[in-house]
């Protein structure tokens, strides 16, 4: 197995360990990724962050270039779960990295999966879904999404078949990244906030 770098948060007696993909376009230590790990870590949970071939690639060279495809994303986050051992094992990702997570989540038996801001479709394309497997998922499944992404809005979903072992939660008048316009009257943080606790307790209850 070729070494893999991680960067993890939270050591010691752990309630669980959460395996965090990136989304398309940011590395693993972009301040949402920094935000979530870092409060999980706090909650108790031991927090395994890594980067797909194309983005550790970006790092070293520091050119951007598009993610790689499906072939090669979802067998290198099999090989990244493979190589944790701890119980109970979640998976969780960004965008990008929660959709490639809730394609191998049932392959790999994990207690759960947490997706922060689901890619349901391109933006401006909500013919084009990428929804398929979510009608059969049998992991538990968490999904925050913002009542204004561009990948998925309520009406969107509302439209969907997805399997009932998926629970969502809305952030209000959050975009993408869970972010409320300031004219909404709520904020950053109490959005991101409210997803940490979602996302705790989704954790108690599917542990195991």
């Amino acid at each position: 197995m070729t070494s893999i770098p991680f960067l993890v948060d939270g050591t010691g007696n752990t309630n669980s360990t959460i395996i965090f993909a990136h989304g398309a376009g940011a590395p693993m230590d972009s301040p949402f990724m920094d935000f979530f790990s870092q409060n999980l870590a706090q909650s108790g949970h031991r927090i395994v962050r890594f980067e797909f071939p194309y983005m550790a690639e970006r790092r070293c060279s520091g050119k951007k270039r598009p993610p790689d495809r499906m072939e090669k994303l979802l067998p290198f986050f099999q090989q990244v779960a493979n190589s944790q051992k701890d119980h109970p094992l979640f998976l969780a990702g960004k965008s990008l990295g929660g959709r490639v997570a809730s394609m191998i989540a049932d392959q790999l038996d994990v207690s759960g999966l947490i997706c922060l801001g689901y890619p349901f479709h391109p933006p401006g394309k909500p013919e084009k879904t990428r929804t398929d497997h979510l009608a059969t998922l049998k992991t538990p499944g968490l999904i925050l999404q913002g009542t204004r992404d561009p990948f998925g809005t309520p009406d969107d979903i509302a439209g969907y078949l997805l399997s009932p072992m998926i629970e969502l939660h809305w952030a209000g008048d959050g975009d993408h990244d869970l972010v409320p316009r300031k004219r909404s009257g709520r904020t950053k943080t109490q959005n991101w906030d409210e997803c940490l606790q979602r996302i705790n307790l989704f954790i108690k209850e599917k542990s195991r």
